[in-house]
Parts: C-alpha cells; sequence; structure tokens
C-alpha cells in the first residue's frame, strides 16, 4: 500500500507532523507505532483504582513558546499548575530548584537575596573551563551544596559519576536568587484537562490520519511504500546499528496505591542521597484529581530497558554523529525527536521543533 506520508512514532513529534499535513495539506498519513498506545512517553491512564497516572513519569507542560501553547491549546483546554518540587536532603525536606528559601532551610537561617547571593559566591569554585557537569556545579555553588543536591543523585539517574557526564545535565537546574519557588517559571504552564491521552486522540480525529498499532517500523519497512517518511525512533535502529547501538538510560516505574488521600507535601520528592530510587510521583497532586485513595510512583534509573534519556557523553555524542552522516544520504527521509536526534527534549521543545519540519520542509503553513 501506497501512503505520500509515513510517521514512524506516535510520540507527539510525530502526532503534530502527522496532524499538520492532514490539516494543512489535505493527504493521507500513516502513523505507525510499537507500543499499543499512541502518545509516546506522554501517555496516561486511569489504573485500576480509577486514578489518572503518568504511565512513563511525570510530564509537567511549560513553555515561553506563545504559538506551541496556542496549537496544543486546539486539542484540549488547560488546567492552571505551577509545579513544586521538595527534595530531601539531611532528613528535611527543601525546595528544589535552590533559591533563597531552600538555602535558609538548609543552614536554618533567615538571609536577605543579597546575603544569599555573597553565601553562594563565597563558596562557587571559579574554573578556568567548565568541561563536565561536576565543573558546572562547584562553579554554581560549590562543593557542599553540590554534594547535598546534585552529585548522588546523578549518580544514581545516569550510573556515572557527574565528572564524566557533558555540562547539559546540571545545567538544565536552575539556581535562583529569588523566594520563587516554582520549578519552573516559563509564562505558560498547566496540566491538560481531560490528560495528555485524550490531547493525543483530538490531535489524530482527522479522516486523512490512519494508525497502526503495535507495529515496529522496521518489520513492515520494506512492505509499505511512501512519499515521505517522518522518522522519529531510535536513529541506531534505522540504519541498522551499523556503527553500534547508542547508549540510553532506562528507568523502572513501581507504582503504588495508598487507601489514603494523600502520601507526601509535594507532587514530587526527590530523593538524592537515600534510595535507591530517584523520585516519587503522586499523580492525584499533578491532575488534581478528588480520589478517596492515592497512587504513587518510584524511578529507578537503569542500563538496559525502553530509551528514555539518551547518554550524555562525548563518546555517545561522537557515534551519534556517524549516523548523522548517514541521515544526510537519505532522500525524502526526516529524523525528529528525542531518539532520531539522540537529545533530550522537553514537550514544548519537540513540538516546536515538529512545527518547524513542517513549515519549513513540508510545505506547511
Amino acid at each position: 500500500m501506497y501512503f505520500p506520508y509515513v510517521v514512524a512514532g506516535a510520540g507527539l513529534a510525530g502526532l503534530t507532523v502527522a496532524e499538520r499535513i492532514a490539516a494543512q495539506k489535505n493527504e493521507r498519513v500513516l502513523v505507525v507505532e510499537k507500543r499499543s498506545h499512541i502518545g509516546g512517553n506522554v501517555y496516561d491512564s486511569y489504573n485500576e483504582d480509577g486514578i489518572l497516572i503518568h504511565n512513563y513519569g511525570p510530564h509537567i507542560f511549560h513553555t515561553n513558546d506563545r504559538e506551541v501553547y496556542e496549537y496544543l491549546g486546539r486539542f484540549t483546554k488547560w488546567n492552571d499548575f505551577w509545579h513544586r518540587v521538595l527534595t530531601q536532603v539531611d532528613g528535611n525536606l527543601i525546595p528544589m530548584p535552590i533559591t533563597l528559601e531552600t538555602i535558609n532551610r538548609l543552614y536554618h537561617m533567615s538571609m536577605t537575596l543579597e546575603e544569599m547571593q555573597h553565601f553562594i559566591a563565597a563558596r562557587a569554585i571559579p574554573m578556568k573551563e567548565i568541561k563536565t557537569s561536576r565543573d558546572v556545579a562547584l562553579s554554581r555553588v560549590g562543593e557542599e551544596i553540590y554534594q547535598k543536591f546534585f552529585e548522588n543523585y546523578t549518580k544514581k539517574q545516569w550510573g556515572l559519576d557527574p565528572a564524566e557526564i557533558d555540562t547539559s545535565v546540571i545545567s538544565r537546574i536552575p539556581l535562583r536568587f529569588s523566594r520563587d519557588t516554582r520549578y519552573f517559571t516559563d509564562k505558560y504552564q498547566g496540566m491538560p484537562r481531560e490528560g495528555y491521552t485524550k490531547l493525543c486522540e483530538k490531535m489524530v480525529q482527522n479522516r486523512n490520519i490512519s494508525i497502526l498499532l503495535n507495529t515496529d517500523f522496521a518489520e513492515i519497512r520494506k512492505e509499505i511504500r511512501f512519499g515521505t517518511l517522518i522518522y522519529t525512533g531510535p536513529a541506531d535502529e534505522y540504519f541498522g546499528c551499523r556503527h553500534g547501538r547508542l547508549a540510553y538510560r532506562s528507568i523502572d516505574f513501581v507504582m503504588e496505591t495508598y487507601n489514603q488521600e494523600s502520601f507526601q507535601e509535594a507532587p514530587v520528592v526527590n530523593y538524592p542521597n537515600d534510595y535507591d530510587y530517584t523520585r516519587i510521583t503522586e499523580f492525584k497532586k499533578l491532575t488534581g484529581q478528588q480520589h478517596r485513595k492515592t497512587t504513587i510512583m518510584k524511578e529507578f534509573p537503569k542500563a538496559e530497558g525502553e530509551p528514555y534519556y539518551p547518554f550524555p557523553t562525548p563518546d555517545c555524542r561522537a557515534q551519534y554523529e556517524l549516523y548523522q552522516k548517514d541521515m544526510e544520504t537519505e532522500k525524502n527521509v526526516y529524523f525528529l525527536g528525542r531518539l532520531a536526534e539522540y537529545r533530550y527534549y522537553n514537550m514544548d521543545a519537540v513540538v516546536r521543533r515538529a512545527l518547524d519540519l513542517c513549515r519549513d520542509e513540508l510545505g506547511c503553513r
């Protein structure tokens, strides 16, 4: 069978492209997805107790990109939500990211903002060159705060010392000289009122879109014909792993339901130094759902399994660049998204990339 467009992968990147092609070009699109559902890692569902959970970890939408916010808003109404995270350090729950409130609670002080700036500056370690995530943290907050908040959490998350990891990992964690304890400060923040799965389902209601679930694109690649392919799967798999398998970090998600209305003080609590898991999410505190029970998720990072996070090391990036050269030889094939581009993307960034691809390369308005 022939399709003008085939999209491999039904995550946000693939669904955005499929929706734009179907709506703007009025062309048929086949979306091929190896999982049993659409939505990729933003997929959510109701568990056996009727509690809405995020099956692949917590997803909080936030962006400064008004176009992306309004585009997704065509398919959902938003509940206002300002994400807050606590971190257990020295037996106390302390706000994260690092703000004036964090420092005052950590050291049992009552500093002003100006005093905080001097406090941090006195502990920051000057660096001639910033090469690793450890360098980033030490240059910004010094040894003690680095050890309390970042060192062990990073080791658990990646299975590597921060001194072995690219600067991008810890650079994403903000240091804020203010009292603002929100985890994100983006202009637009929220949760889809009916959940992410409903949002995704509305994206693909166009009759030009066909969806094939439980199907690995690699297994049917030779059986379907297409004019243009948008590939959002792992880059190495597309090329038969000719340069070796790319490394990813995976996660075991362990759900627990309790016969009580609340489990913890915040939607997410990080555990940098205690236990084998990195964090606990309580879903009702994300979604606002009212229920007499509550479900939590513990995250246990691991080396093998479903690919979630591209490995942030120079060697892995160099290996991926070999595949990038191969991509340049592919005609009428576009590589898009976290797996295909071997890069961590927030939700808004991946939708932005998809919209740009549609406009700049595929001729969608």
